[in-house]
């Protein structure tokens, strides 16, 4: 995938991933479905597939989960380079994507947390401040399920599927009913996906 754009763009990439950030309270895998509104559905700057690859990767790989922001970076990079192929150029281009998308992402989270939170010990015991945690956790679980709804939705087969609909719902259940750990379930489903069985 080949695009061009200009410094006005990537400025105003910089601006879409500063305010999103400032939405990201359950982090930034809550705003998932604004990224691909506005990178995928809106501007075609990356494919659907880019954009998935992006958030599996960054799900699979050992770190935080704002990894996929920057391979969501790299791969505006990529793409606005013509690919790999185009050789250092490429490279330069997909860091600086990456650094840019990060960046972001990151600064306004870091600079609004670091406050808030000191702020917020400091009157924890505030009735206000405990109901804004009440009150943000709704909320938080319900970007979450948006951000799976949309990764689902990717995928024309998973919505007939109906043994994934069923590992996802025991999936759900067991974390949300007992204390085993998340990795465990994550390495079950992928055994049951390599065997065909989901």
């Amino acid at each position: 995938m080949t695009i061009t754009l200009t410094s006005a763009q990537w400025l105003d990439i910089f601006l879409q991933f500063l305010s999103l950030s400032l939405l990201a309270v359950g982090g930034p895998m809550s705003t998932a479905p604004d990224m691909h509104r506005y990178l995928v559905s809106q501007h075609h700057w990356l494919s659907e597939a880019q954009f998935n690859s992006s958030i599996a990767l960054a799900q699979a790989a050992p770190g935080p989960n704002v990894l996929f922001v920057g391979l969501l970076g790299w791969n505006l990079g990529l793409n606005a380079a013509g690919g790999l192929a185009a050789g250092p150029h490429a490279l330069v281009l997909a860091l600086f994507g990456l650094l840019l998308a990060m960046t972001g992402c990151m600064l306004p989270a870091l600079v609004l947390a670091y406050h808030a939170s000191r702020w917020a010990h400091r009157n924890r015991q505030r009735r206000a401040v405990r109901a804004f945690k009440s009150g943000m956790a709704p909320l938080v679980v319900a970007l979450m399920i948006a951000t799976g709804w949309l990764l689902a939705a990717a995928h024309d087969h998973a919505r007939q599927d109906w043994r994934l609909w069923l590992l996802t719902l025991a999936a759900t259940l067991i974390v949300w009913r007992t204390q085993v750990h998340l990795l465990w379930l994550i390495a079950a489903g992928a055994l049951l996906g390599g065997l065909g069985w989901v």
